[in-house]
């Protein structure tokens, strides 16, 4: 790994995730552990090669670590260590930074399912959201994340539980809704979204996000 020789704390924890790649592979794993493939399917524009290179710098720096997965997953998963998971403000105030800044060019039109969820939370408007006490199953293909605002914040985690409300649409569709707020009656007209349970405080919660149409 290539080092800045700074004796600053910012230089010598960007010699620990300054390479290209690092902190979404933080991201991707903020959630919870994930096997090779999942994060290669995360992280589409990056080699299997480069990937293995950084996961492998990441586990020699202590961000994370791989053990074998627990039934019914089997494998090889990889997860942040307590050390990883401290960087998690780093990375949403990263994202609420960046959030208002253009695309580069040729960037993809779609999020991943877990950059997505970290997107809601980085650009969840506390004000537009104060008051809203609600629980959300949020089924994408072939994941689910349980959504949770409580006194101005909104909180993440995978899973399915029974919620306030649930939203099954694609990551694209959640986009739509969210970013470029698209009405959730359209969606759910065409069929590109189903809603049950408390839509009235759903679509609260979908209207509790900053519009940055950059995204």
């Amino acid at each position: 790994m290539r080092s800045y020789r700074d004796l600053c704390g910012i230089a010598r924890a960007l010699d620990v995730v300054g390479e290209r790649w690092a902190m979404l592979l933080v991201r991707e794993l903020l959630l919870g552990p994930k096997r090779f493939a999942d994060l290669h399917r995360g992280l589409p524009g990056i080699s299997q090669n480069v990937l293995t290179q950084r996961l492998r710098e990441l586990e020699q720096s202590g961000v994370l670590t791989r053990r074998r997965a627990l039934p019914p997953v089997s494998g090889v998963v990889y997860e942040l260590t307590s050390r990883g998971r401290d960087l998690e403000p780093v990375l949403l105030a990263l994202g609420r930074w960046g959030s208002p800044l253009p695309p580069g060019a040729g960037s993809a039109d779609e999020l991943s399912p877990d950059a997505l969820v970290v997107a809601l939370r980085t650009t969840f408007d506390a004000g537009s959201g104060a008051g809203l006490y609600l629980t959300v199953q949020l089924q994408l293909p072939g994941d689910a994340f349980v959504l949770t605002a409580r006194d101005g914040h909104l909180h993440a985690a995978r899973g399915a539980e029974p919620c306030d409300a649930t939203l099954a649409a694609s990551v694209r569709t959640v986009q739509d809704l969210v970013f470029d707020k698209q009405p959730l009656d359209d969606a759910v007209r065409h069929g590109r979204a189903h809603a049950d349970g408390d839509t009235v405080a759903l679509v609260r919660l979908l209207d509790s996000f900053e519009d940055h149409r950059a995204r």
